[in-house]
């Protein structure tokens, strides 16, 4: 008797070509063009948060409680210019990763042509997180030069298991943040617009990066799931501690030495960290990103509860 073949969508690769073919569907129904969305031109409103307060780095500090609330919005302006700086940084290593993952991959396959839809989407919220840091009137506030540069050899050298968790590292952390931030009425209407914009088509990206994060590491050999806890998790140390620059305090009149380290050691600060990747977290335990000797590089990164 002739063996019995399995049908055509078994394979993971199949699984693989309906998720992408999903993914599709929806950016066709849900992407937009910043330039066009956004009232750009609009005057901020008085008295209105650029960032939620609850999310800024020395809230509940005692630094914090003797500043002016004038003050505080002013540091809600420039932390805000200071993660969206941060998020064109990343973006941009995102784009690379995600180019080197299409390189040796069919083409003409769903899963390129989404790789390629969401490099697209990644274009333009580099874009919208640039205008936006212009239209706030702020320095642009890039990462240390040592990070910088660790993110020169992260995205040369990540395996493709370790560029799909740097991409969810990046991605899950700022869009928890931009949840709590866009139905926030106490927040300008520019900035809400621009996370809203972002939590929608970053939710079709974080899709597609578990998928295949979850995939590479059931496929993986040995060797490179053990390298890739390792880099990631300095890429997980590198990420959280680029969101906000010491130079924001300077800019608001405060030593940027005495406020770095306040928000570094604030219990606040850590809860706030901790929660933004605990969805994160519980899925990289499931798949067996976090265990084996990299566990303290993770727990020292912040994110690990």
């Amino acid at each position: 008797m002739a063996a019995v073949s399995p049908p055509a969508d078994a394979s993971p690769f199949a699984s693989r070509e309906k998720i992408a073919e999903r993914l599709l569907d929806a950016s066709a129904k849900h992407s937009f063009d910043p330039d066009t969305e956004l009232d750009w031109d609009a005057p901020f409103e008085e008295g209105k948060w650029f960032w939620p307060p609850e999310l800024c780095s020395l809230y509940d500090t005692p630094l914090w409680k003797h500043m002016s609330q004038e003050q505080q919005i002013e540091l809600s302006r420039h932390e805000a210019a200071s993660l969206a700086s941060v998020g064109i940084w990343f973006e941009i290593i995102l784009m690379q990763l995600l180019l080197r993952h299409a390189y040796d991959l069919d083409p003409t396959s769903g899963h390129v042509r989404y790789a390629l839809t969401e490099i697209a989407d990644e274009c333009r919220h580099s874009k919208m997180f640039a205008r936006l840091v212009t239209r706030l009137g702020t320095p642009v506030y890039r990462p240390s030069r040592m990070d910088h540069n660790l993110g020169r050899v992260l995205k040369t050298v990540s395996t493709t298991p370790g560029a799909f968790t740097g991409t969810l590292l990046a991605e899950e952390i700022l869009d928890w943040m931009q949840r709590l931030t866009f139905p926030d009425e106490r927040i300008q209407p520019l900035t809400r617009g621009v996370t809203r914009i972002h939590v929608v088509e970053e939710s079709r990206h974080i899709r597609y990066a578990r998928e295949e994060l979850a995939r590479q590491m059931r496929t993986a050999p040995r060797w490179e799931i053990n390298l890739t806890r390792f880099a990631s998790g300095q890429g997980a140390k590198v990420i959280a501690r680029s969101l906000i620059s010491p130079r924001v305090y300077t800019a608001v009149g405060l030593d940027p030495a005495y406020a770095a380290e306040l928000a570094r050691t604030s219990p606040h600060r850590r809860d706030v960290m901790r929660q933004s990747a605990a969805r994160l977290m519980e899925f990289l335990k499931e798949i067996g990103m976090l265990r084996g000797p990299a566990l303290p590089l993770w727990r020292s990164s912040g994110l690990l509860g």
